[in-house]
């Protein structure tokens, strides 16, 4: 493999400013982190910066809801078990623990600050979906319910004057002290930003919320800001990257033509959850035998079975069928998938939805402990862009959207009485790097046809050649090959280069990883996790062995 950039090639910057903490992403991971720790202590200068607006990522887009043990029948260690099952082994259980138990006071604490869920008779309104044994999902305007979320934490940090905000600002690189530990960031301000260019943020600590990796493939849910720099910003000052074979595809994502590239709509699993099911040409529904929970089953199952039906019968997709519900319920539970539905020429009241996987979330990111510290000292990570343990081989339905309110939280509890003292940055010697722009369709095309769904040796050596090929595509120094768009190539590059070579490591199918040459799971060799590292622009991935988390290896060994 050629060498990836340790750091990218980008001008050195025309200003500086100074924040005791700078929280990169808008999401739910990245507000409430700011909120809280400005809520713990309020001297401490706060900076939030988002790569477009407040409410540009993947917080907004999340349809289904918000997972956790609110109802009266439910509790935390069914939550749990659920979670663990469903991360098919590969799950930490005391990051799990801390999800499940402390989630109730977490999404009620969003409830007090605004936060409008959908509620039946006067009690909260939960709804269930694919891998869940109870009703656990709290949802807000039918099928909006991240866009309430992302409404009401707006709306808090409008309320905090003392917490910065800048938009329309891409993360280009830590800026690191004499110890390795991080003295600041540097960042370019795009367009209508308050400031223009790269610029220098001298900082204590910097606590990452940039969201996941969707834009490495084709076809994604995520939005077009998901490029991974958060992942790739990490690994070149040093943090591990952990789990990142574990790419979640969605089962129902809708099938809008075989050249559609880019956002592509989901059909949350919510739908399913309230009685759609899935059917193939022939009108057979063939999750049925497949699973206990059959069209409800954890995302893994469900995306699999579509993938095979469509092997098998040579059609790209299959179909979702949610005409029984009717339109008046369409019209009040599902108002935005209708819309959109509507938008591409299908009325789902009365017509079979097409659907198809598609790239959906990464369980894996920057490996932290439970308090969301990263391997370099003042560098913190929440959300999609960190890997906390909580989601394993595949994450559980809506335990997203929770894992970024309670981890947040847990860093917020813990930084203000860790922060590092003032340092300032190094003279950084690592050398620079950027591939050119026009490459990025071309990964794109390589993961989604070699590291997709269905995987094997012979796709994943081939698309690590045609990456260290494209790594070589290096952009001059010439003004109009540098910019946003070749820094967002170059990030997906280098996590393009990671994923794919812990996928050829993990000789296994588990979870959402399906290697069609190793059908089987393997808790002998295969219990564990893989980390990846730069070491001088070589990349390195190293596996780490720990026991199975999942109930049914653990009874089966009692």
């Amino acid at each position: 493999m050629a060498l990836l950039p340790s750091r990218l090639t980008a001008p050195e910057p025309g200003w500086t400013t100074r924040a005791d903490v700078v929280v990169v992403g808008s999401g739910i991971a990245g507000l409430t982190a700011a909120l809280r720790i400005h809520a713990e202590d309020h001297s401490l200068k706060l900076l939030v910066v988002t790569k477009d607006v407040l409410n540009a990522g993947s917080t907004q887009w999340a349809q289904g809801g918000i997972a956790a043990a609110l109802g009266p029948e439910d509790t935390p260690e069914q939550h749990q078990r659920d979670t663990l099952v469903a991360g098919a082994g590969a799950c930490d259980l005391e990051a799990v623990r801390a999800l499940v138990n402390e989630g109730p006071d977490a999404v009620h604490e969003l409830i007090a600050l605004g936060t409008q869920f959908d509620h039946h008779e006067g009690e909260l309104s939960l709804t269930r979906e694919g891998g869940h044994h109870r009703d656990r999902i709290a949802h807000a305007g039918g099928d909006a319910t991240g866009a309430e979320i992302q409404r009401a934490l707006i709306a808090a940090v409008e309320r905090a004057p003392e917490i910065e905000v800048i938009q329309h600002a891409l993360a280009v690189d830590l800026l690191l002290a004499a110890d390795g530990g991080v003295a600041g960031l540097t960042l370019h301000v795009i367009g209508e930003g308050e400031v223009d260019g790269v610029g220098a943020v001298l900082c204590r600590a910097v606590v990452l919320a940039s969201g996941g990796l969707g834009q490495v493939f084709s076809q994604t849910t995520n939005p077009s800001v998901s490029t991974g720099d958060g992942m790739a910003l990490a690994i070149r000052a040093g943090a591990v990257l952990r789990d990142l074979e574990f790419v979640q595809f969605h089962p129902t994502v809708m099938y809008v033509g075989p050249d559609s590239r880019g956002q592509q709509p989901l059909i949350s699993e919510a739908v399913r959850g309230e009685g759609a099911f899935l059917v193939d040409f022939e009108g057979n529904r063939f999750m049925q035998g497949q699973h206990e929970l059959a069209d409800l089953a954890p995302r893994d199952v469900v995306a699999k079975a579509i993938t095979r039906r469509m092997l098998e019968t040579g059609k790209p997709h299959m179909w979702l069928d949610a005409r029984h519900l009717g339109a008046a319920f369409w019209e009040k539970r599902f108002p935005t998938i209708l819309a959109t539905c509507r938008s591409h020429g299908v009325d789902p009241v009365t017509e079979l939805i097409p659907v198809a996987p598609a790239q959906h979330y990464a369980s894996g990111g920057v490996a932290t402990d439970l308090q969301g510290r990263s391997t370099v000292p003042g560098l913190y990570a929440t959300g999609e862009v960190a890997c906390s343990g909580v989601h394993g081989a595949n994450r559980l339905a809506s335990n997203s959207l929770l894992e970024g309110l309670v981890f947040s939280r847990r860093i917020a509890a813990v930084l203000p009485g860790e922060l590092r003292p003032w340092q300032d940055p190094v003279a950084d010697e690592r050398p620079r790097g950027l591939v050119k722009a026009k490459v990025m369709r071309k990964v794109q095309e390589v993961m989604t046809a070699r590291v997709g769904v269905l995987r094997d040796a012979e796709g994943l050596a081939a698309a690590s050649s045609r990456l260290d090929h494209l790594a070589g595509k290096v952009a001059g120094a010439r003004a109009h090959e540098r910019g946003t768009e070749a820094w967002e190539t170059t990030n997906l590059l280098t996590v393009s280069a990671a994923l794919t070579a812990a996928a050829a490591l993990r000789e296994e199918t588990r979870g959402s990883h399906w290697r069609e040459d190793f059908p089987h799971r393997d808790d002998v060799e295969q219990a564990g996790h893989y980390d990846a590292a730069l070491r001088d622009g070589a990349l390195e991935v190293t596996f780490h062995a720990s026991p199975a988390t999942d109930p049914s290896v653990q009874e089966a060994n009692r």
